[in-house]
């Protein structure tokens, strides 16, 4: 069940070009609308499930550099563009996760350089093996370790003047 598409649904308020989701409304039509042994996903997961409602959370990750182009490629405005990488870079999604459901329960795969399938093959065989994952958990941090590596990462492209 994609909790994002049912956020979405539930008509949620207009802030700009953002939507405001009632994360309490949100999972009273999850709770009413899905089955139990249901697969729900979306980054909302950590905000509108509660600890006990999932006994295997599957949280993808993309290296930031290669997650800025994907998004580029899929027409994403700038502003999103960089506060999707921000938060992919100090791992938001995942903290999330970790603090919701804890560290038992998490599974984190690297979506960087695998296609949707082979991932998908992944989290199926952890989920049916029973595998408790705890970590180490993935840092981009320790990547970008210079100022110039993270201006790079967090710059909007400027429009030259000149060239206008």
């Amino acid at each position: 069940m994609d909790l994002n598409a049912l956020a979405l649904k539930d008509a949620p308020a207009r802030h700009g070009r953002e939507n405001l989701v009632d994360v309490k409304r949100l999972r009273s039509s999850l709770l009413e609308t899905g089955p139990s042994d249901a697969v729900v996903f979306g980054h909302l997961v950590p905000d509108v499930m509660r600890g006990g409602d999932a006994d295997f959370v599957a949280v993808l990750r993309c290296e930031p550099s290669e997650l800025k182009k994907r998004l580029h490629a899929r027409g994403y405005p700038e502003e999103k563009v960089i506060g999707n990488v921000e938060a992919e870079l100090i791992g938001v999604v995942l903290d999330s996760a970790l603090r919701t459901f804890g560290a038992s329960a998490v599974h984190e795969y690297d979506t960087t350089r695998s296609k949707p399938e082979a991932v998908a093959r992944r989290i199926a065989r952890d989920y049916a093996s029973g595998i408790v994952h705890s970590g180490p958990w993935t840092d981009w941090t320790l990547d970008y370790d210079s100022s110039t590596k993270l201006r790079s990462l967090l710059s909007t492209p400027r429009t030259d003047p000149a060239s206008t």
